[in-house]
Parts: structure tokens; sequence; C-alpha cells
């Protein structure tokens, strides 16, 4: 496969710009301005393909909400741009419009079938013909949305059908913000270079772009999900304390999910649907979420399983540095985010602390992107009088880290098949996770001989930090649990979860997308 002579030339911000490109990766809120994760991955895939030329399309919240690059862009990253989904939109002259009453009548049959999909089976390709209508002079672009008589006649009449919630006012400005991305969108699908498929990385916004090109340009479209979208979204809209909720005490079902906050949850469903019945291929970390797709909407015929792989030859020189005695450090490698559960792991460390004086707890990953709840985590350890014993380290280099642990520990509260875990096992550290994602596969292994290969590690509940520290305890002072449990996690590692099977499996699918492209 051949690369196009394709130079790219810097644009006035400084980022590379092309003419054309053979892949178009589409990146919601990741890569080059997160690290770790999904992050670390991108940038393995694009380095892991050096014969094909990368255009990226960032998309995020606001531009104040992303601080520098985390990642330098590889050379084959030819073309890169930036675009932000909620700063202050154009605001068009305030004036009536007509609508075209079919285009309406198009739109409620749509909104209909993301309502009840099973019911509604014959409007599922609906999406595919409004979207040539979204771009400026359209039958359905941005401004029409926000002053044509129909669309207030819409908004109004699905309050009066569907709407719990006594504020009308919140029900307008809900579905103006919800919906207000998908013209910012329609503009980007319809100003991006040509490439011969695309990439995004989740469902979402990313998604929803991918669905918009593969729509204009009829290109195929590769859709890569590490953890579900919508499974995540849910988490954070369940904490979100931005969705309001105006029923009185009389009003409140206790049982019952906000109509706001269930508006966001249809919202991003209907987002994850549109992005499947789009996709050409679909990959899924491990089998439980690939399952989980086709719940969701996704043909059982495009989906595949692709695990992560790590660079073993990279880590494994790691095991001859480290020390004869096991570490007596618990590490927890990630963003310090509410998902990763870090208050646990602080808890888990005043436990682990009266039972192991010498031990030590480290956080590594960056505190900047929800930098409150970071505080919040420090504090807790100092209230627990063990702030000297709970590091927060900040970004690190795992080649330098790794042979100073002795336990790695994840204790988040949603993962899918996590890096740091496997990287974990290639430097011969094993892990204590909790119970979610593919942990436990990693854990303990697949049926069969993955199994039999022993518990690289132990699983543990979530929210459960006596649990997390005695697991943690029993592998620190067990010399010969622990040689079995870093035995068995490279063994795992080595067999089943190198990125050269990664790459092979991504090679196929590459190959077949540019095939089908042209």
């Amino acid at each position: 496969m051949t690369a196009p002579a394709n130079a790219a030339a810097p644009a006035a911000d400084g980022f590379p710009r092309a003419e054309r490109a053979d892949i178009g990766l589409l990146l919601e809120g990741t890569f080059p301005y997160v690290a770790g994760g999904v992050s670390s991955w991108v940038n393995q895939i694009i380095r892991g393909f050096p014969d094909l030329t990368f255009a990226i399309a960032f998309i995020g919240s606001r531009r104040e909400d992303y601080g520098t690059m985390k990642y330098a862009l590889p050379p084959n990253v030819v073309h890169f741009e930036t675009h932000y989904l909620f700063e202050r939109p154009r605001v068009p002259v305030v004036r009536p419009l007509p609508a075209d009453p079919g285009i309406s009548e198009q739109v409620g049959r749509m909104h209909d079938y993301f309502r009840a999909p099973n019911s509604h089976a014959a409007d599922a390709g609906v999406f595919a013909q409004l979207v040539p209508e979204l771009c400026p002079g359209g039958r359905l672009d941005h401004d029409r949305f926000l002053y044509s008589v129909s669309s207030w006649d819409y908004i109004r009449d699905s309050y009066r059908r569907f709407c719990t919630d006594p504020s009308f006012i919140d029900y307008f400005w809900t579905v103006r913000t919800m919906h207000a991305p998908v013209w910012v969108l329609a503009e980007i699908a319809e100003a991006f270079i040509p490439v011969r498929a695309y990439h995004t990385v989740s469902t979402g916004y990313a998604g929803l772009l991918g669905a918009l090109l593969k729509q204009r340009r009829g290109r195929p479209l590769v859709l890569s999900e590490h953890g579900i979208y919508t499974k995540e979204r849910k988490i954070d809209l369940f904490q979100a304390d931005w969705v309001k909720d105006n029923r009185n005490v009389f009003q409140k079902d206790p049982a019952e999910i906000a109509y706001f906050r269930r508006m966001w949850i249809r919202f991003f469903e209907a987002l994850g649907r549109m992005c499947y019945d789009a996709s050409d291929h679909i990959t899924a970390l491990y089998e439980t979420n690939r399952l989980r797709q086709i719940t969701d909407g996704a043909d059982a015929a495009r989906t595949r399983n692709v695990p992560n792989g790590v660079n073993v030859a990279r880590f494994a020189p790691l095991r001859s540095t480290r020390p004869r005695e096991i570490p007596p450090v618990l590490c927890l490698i990630g963003r310090v985010v509410p998902i990763k559960d870090i208050k646990t792991f602080v808890r888990a460390m005043r436990i682990v602390a009266n039972r192991l004086p010498e031990a030590e707890g480290w956080i590594a990953g960056p505190e900047d992107e929800d930098p409150g709840y970071a505080q919040e985590c420090r504090e807790l350890a100092a209230n627990l009088g063990i702030a000297d014993k709970v590091k927060f380290l900040g970004f690190q280099q795992m080649t330098e880290l790794l042979p100073k642990v002795g336990v790695g520990v994840l204790s988040s509260i949603s993962e899918a098949l996590p890096l740091v875990v496997l990287e974990g096992y290639a430097a011969g550290v094993p892990a204590v996770c909790t119970d979610v994602g593919s942990c436990r596969q990693l854990i303990y292994g697949l049926p069969g001989e993955d199994e039999a290969l022993g518990a690289s590690g132990r699983i543990v509940r979530i929210a459960d930090p006596d649990g997390l520290a005695t697991a943690a305890i029993e592998l620190l002072t067990q010399p010969e649990a622990w040689h079995a449990a870093s035995a068995a996690g490279i063994a795992r590692v080595e067999r089943y979860y190198t990125q050269d099977l990664m790459f092979g499996a991504y090679r196929e699918i590459y190959d077949a997308a540019l095939k089908a492209g042209g």
C-alpha cells in the first residue's frame, strides 16, 4: 500500500495542511490534547502505519478546555484542524424563515425512529436523506433551525407530547443546545479535505461527523470503540449538576430519571445509532462490548474484536532492572478524574498504611482535566493523614516508572481494555483491578489456554477500598504469589496482546476500506 505524494504545508496556526490524505481520523476530546488511554492508542496507530497519510479533525468542547498538545504530531499526519462545538456561535439575523413541510415531516420521522427504532424501522434511512439539507442554504440549515415557524412548532409540540418537566424555557434551550453542534459538524464535513476512508475513534459527535462524511462523500467509515461512548456519557450525565430538574418534591418519582437527563441520554444513543448505521467496519476491544454494540443497533456482520496491543519489546528489558525485593509501591496510572475513582485508591491507601507502614501509593497522571476533583483527592489524603504516603506524580514516562512499582492499581468505575495494565504486564508488574470492562479477562484470562496461564493479579469490587487494599497487600507481602502473577501477566501479554497482532488486524481493516474507497 503506497501513500500518495502529498507534501504537508503549515497553515497560519502552525498546523500542517494538505490537499488530500489516505485516512481521515475523527477524534473527539482525545489526541493530541489529552494524555493516556485512547490518545496513546491513536498515537500508536498513526505511528504503526508510516506508509499511510492521516488527516485529523479534532473536535472539542471549547478552546479554553484544552491546553497545549500532549503529543507531537507524527510525520505522516499531513493535515490537522481543530473545531470547538460550544464556543460562541455565529448569530444570524433574527427573521422569520419559511420551512419546507416535507423537511419538517422527515425530521419528525427521524426523531420517532431514534425514540423507538424497533417501532419505526422503516425510517432508518431518513437521516441520510437529511444530510444534504444541513449545510448553509439547505432546506434545514442552521438559520432555519433557529428561526423557522415549523422549527418552533416542532419544539412546542414535542414538549407537549413528551416532556414531564414543567419548564418549557429549559426544554427549549436544552433542545437548541443539544442540536446546535449538528450544524457545526455539517460545515466541518463540507470543508474537510478528500480522503480515501474515514476512521472515527468513538460514536458521539465524532461518530456523527463520520456519518455525515460517509453520506456526503461516499467513502468507507471505520469505527473503533474503546469504551462504549453512550455508556460513558450516561455515567457523566448521572453525575452532572448542570442538568436541571424543575419538578417539585411532590412531582418527583425517586425511581425516575429527570427528563432532561433522559433527553441527553437519548440524544447520545441516537448519535451512536447514526454512526453504527453508517459504519462499514466496527471494532470493539472485547466480546462484551461487541455484544453491547449489537444491542445498541450495530449490524453484527460488520463488527469484530480487535484487542489493544502493546510494544512488548519496549517494556521487556525493564524486567531485568527491577530490584530483587518487591517494591512496596502501589501505583495508579491514569488521569485524575472521577471515572478513575481516585478517591477509592486514596481510601485504600489509608488501610494499606495501617497494615504495611512502609508502603506508598503513587498516582501517575495529569490533573488538569478536572482540577477541582484533583484538589478533593489531595485534601482527602491530607484528611486521612496520609499526605506523605500518597504521591501525585503527574505525567510520567512509563519506562522510568514501572521498574519502581510493586503492584499496578486500577480503581476505575468504567474501563474498556486498559493499556496501562498491559504495559505493566510487559514490564513484569501484576495488577489489582476493579471488575470493569475487560479487566477480569486480563487478570484471569479467557476460558481455555489463556485461563491456564494463571491469574496475573486480582479483581476487586468497584468502590471497595478494603478489598483493594487486601488484594494489593497479599501480592506485595507474598513473593510466591507476586512472582506467579508476574509470570502469568508476561505470558498473557506476549501471547495475546502485542501491538503486532493489533496492527495486523487494522492492516486488514484499512486495506479493505482503502480498496473500497478507491
